[in-house]
């Protein structure tokens, strides 16, 4: 990435929406009775507990894919009890659904900010649509509108990313987690358990890996759509 501005805010985003997205996850599970989190001190919005407990894929991975590629790639957990998991399903498939449900409310709170920039004439639909430029400053291209319509745009982005692609129901995602809310429970645990071996878990990943951007583009322009009702994009 040539923008070292452009390439921070990709990373400090990054880092933000992973870390509210891992204390959900540790929220519900503390709610549901389970403490593992809790303990290894995941319930917060600070970064460093997280870090502390993935340095690679929240530190090391995701500076150098964003350094080499522009896109930062990374990963985190939240750990949970197995057996609490197994004993209350139903907990543990919305302990599933809070961290996908958080980049959610985020994806929301980015929306809200950008229409009412919109109304205010500060920000207006962008010429072409990307990732980082989800809306446009209405003024000074080089000033803070500006700066701010970036960042909003991929807070918006990103979250919106880690929401639909985290729904997926395939392991170890969080969509797989919570099939446990559709399933009966004998045909939950059975599912749960196949999701476990790791042969399922890589294959389940490969196709992610090739599919993602077949699942994600439709998804960003339906919400571009909603966004900007009278804009057209190709």
């Amino acid at each position: 990435m040539n923008d070292p501005v452009e390439a921070i805010a990709f990373y400090a985003v990054f880092v933000f929406a992973v870390t509210v997205h891992e204390a959900a996850h540790a929220w519900v599970a503390m709610k549901g009775g389970d403490l593992t989190a809790y303990a290894g001190g995941q319930v917060s919005l600070d970064p460093l507990p997280h870090m502390k407990r993935e340095p690679f894929g929240m530190v090391i991975l995701p500076i150098l894919t964003v350094a080499l590629n522009g896109f930062p790639i990374g990963y985190a957990s939240a750990p949970y009890d197995p057996s609490w998991a197994m004993r209350h399903p139903r907990r543990a498939a919305w302990m599933a659904l809070a961290g996908p449900g958080a980049n959610f409310a985020m994806t929301l709170l980015a929306f809200a900010a950008i229409r009412i920039g919109v109304a205010g004439g500060q920000f207006m639909a962008p010429d072409g649509l990307n990732f980082t430029s989800v809306t446009a400053a209405a003024g000074d291209p080089g000033g803070l509108a500006a700066a701010a319509a970036m960042l909003l745009s991929i807070f918006f982005s990103m979250n919106l990313l880690l929401f639909v692609l985290n729904m997926l129901p395939v392991p170890p995602l969080d969509g797989s987690g919570a099939i446990g809310l559709v399933l009966p429970p004998s045909w939950a645990e059975a599912y749960q358990s196949l999701c476990r071996q790791p042969i399922v878990a890589i294959v389940a990943l490969l196709a992610v890996w090739n599919f993602a951007g077949h699942v994600f583009r439709p998804c960003f322009r339906l919400a571009v759509a909603w966004l900007y009702p009278d804009a057209r994009y190709e």
